[in-house]
């Protein structure tokens, strides 16, 4: 057992978070000890009922008071968000099951843990094994990285250590953590797709082992979002004021976790991409079931719905170029669009792509969680759906419905043609998107967008929060 020390992150949303402040009233906390606890309000913003109305008005000072930081209603999900506080030394906790870092380490946890770790700056652990997932070879044409999430399964499946009958099922991740190598050049956005995921695997936690220059890029993006916080009034001020100089520190001396040389796992999984050559989708109604686009081609699908924490920019600059290339007049589907933060949806608006969803005749929700909760809007009953979200468990996007799981792209592709595509139609869609790749699948570096630099230049840590921060480093 490992009790981490006080340089953590706890997240909570809105839906975990009153149960979460009455664990802290019971712990009579009036301060968080824990590096960073942020608050925010994503399951809950788009459709709330009386309760949360209160939840919303109330809980946000709660926090502040407490040194915590509160996110506001339509600002979007909590992932998407407490990504971009953390620095690579992170160890963390969240009252969500996707509380998944693309950085350090993290495991989720019930609201007492929540309150427990947020109050005291720590946290009881049984260090669990691991399993390594090892990348081999080059990303073929066409391939997303939803789809190498989707490989894993499919893999573990191939492998024999993978069911997904229930009775007496075998599961090599369940409780382990899942360490993923072999990509690291993603952008941390896009290692998030991966971490996230393994919360469908049933994993105690994952790591992604990336080079510094992605990290590097990601944490002088994120300090100036955290300035900008700081201009916007986002409390508590102080908090956010350490974690920016803590930043800073990292990038002054960029080191990165690793493992062992002589590390030890329960099992060792390749994944050759130079084998995958179609898509991979999870199959109605269980994430972990899995099959090539081959196999199921040709299933007509009624609602398509594009968002949640496994989306980025990037996807919605896919599927909004794929929808400008469509000729028809109207989708054969219903389409549902989520981007993940306020400041996707801004960017995506003056680029464009709000016109081009909405000409679509997509139905636009707020940023937030949407139909990936499960317990705010529906698909109509009974219908066949393919959704970038997180999990299909059975009626949870809505009573009876089927619901595959794939990429952004071929989701879009899907409310266009109104059925699952061939492999041929797919890559003749994909070919367009390949062509302008550079330009779709760029990212928020925030360090380059004018309003958040000139806010940004604005804030002064002081030298008080600057020490704090660096009685904190690690190294």
């Amino acid at each position: 057992m490992v009790s981490p020390p006080d340089n953590i992150v706890r997240g909570s949303q809105d839906t975990t978070g009153p149960m979460t402040r009455d664990e802290l009233k019971s712990l009579a906390c009036l301060g968080f000890s824990a590096d960073l606890v942020m608050q925010s309000f994503c399951h809950t913003a788009a459709y709330p009922k009386p309760v949360d109305v209160v939840t919303h008005h109330t809980l946000p000072d709660f926090i502040q008071t407490r040194g915590g930081v509160s996110l506001r209603p339509g600002d979007g999900i909590i992932h998407s968000w407490l990504n971009r506080m953390l620095v690579p030394d992170t160890v963390g906790t969240g009252g969500d099951s996707h509380t998944r870092f693309p950085l350090g380490v993290s495991f989720p946890a019930g609201s007492g843990l929540v309150a427990f770790a947020a109050a005291t700056g720590v946290f009881p652990l049984d260090m669990p094994e691991s399993v390594l997932v090892r990348f081999t070879g080059t990303m073929q044409p066409g391939i997303t990285l939803r789809d190498l999430v989707q490989a894993i399964p499919y893999t573990a499946i191939q492998n024999g250590l993978l069911t997904i009958e229930k009775k007496g099922k075998k599961n090599v991740f369940s409780g382990r953590v899942l360490e993923i190598e072999g990509l690291p050049d993603l952008k941390c956005e896009q290692a998030f797709e991966l971490s996230d995921a393994s919360a469908e695997r049933s994993a105690a936690g994952c790591t992604i082992k990336l080079n510094k220059e992605p990290v590097i890029e990601y944490l002088q993006s994120n300090v100036v979002m955290l300035k900008w916080m700081i201009s916007e009034g986002y409390g508590d001020p102080r908090t956010l004021e350490r974690r920016i100089a803590r930043m800073e520190d990292w990038l002054a001396n960029p080191h990165l976790m690793e493992a062992d040389d002589n590390a030890e796992y329960a099992e060792i999984i390749e994944i050759n991409m130079d084998e995958i050559k179609e898509p991979i989708l999870a199959l109605p109604n269980d994430p972990d079931a899995s099959a090539l686009l081959s196999e199921v081609a040709g299933d007509k699908i009624d609602e398509v719905f594009i968002g949640s924490c496994m989306t980025n920019i990037g996807h919605f600059r896919a599927a909004g170029k794929l929808l400008a290339d469509n000729k028809s007049a109207t989708l054969p589907t219903r389409l549902w669009v989520s981007p993940p933060t306020k400041m996707d949806a801004a960017q995506l608006s003056e680029e464009g792509y709000y016109s081009t969803f909405g000409t679509a005749g997509a139905r636009m929700e707020m940023p937030g969680c949407s139909l990936c909760m499960g317990n705010q809007a529906r698909v109509e009953p009974g219908c066949t759906v393919v959704s970038t979200s997180t999990r299909n468990f059975p009626n949870r996007l809505g009573q009876g419905s089927n619901v595959y799981l794939a990429s952004a792209e071929l989701a879009a592709i899907a409310s266009i043609e109104g059925k699952l595509p061939t492999v041929d139609e797919y890559m003749s869609y994909m070919s367009n998107v390949n062509a302008t790749a550079a330009d779709t699948y760029r990212y928020l570096n925030f360090d380059e967008l004018p309003e958040f630099v000139e806010a940004s230049d604005k804030v002064e840590i002081s030298d008080e929060m600057r020490e704090a921060a660096k009685k904190l480093s690690i190294l």
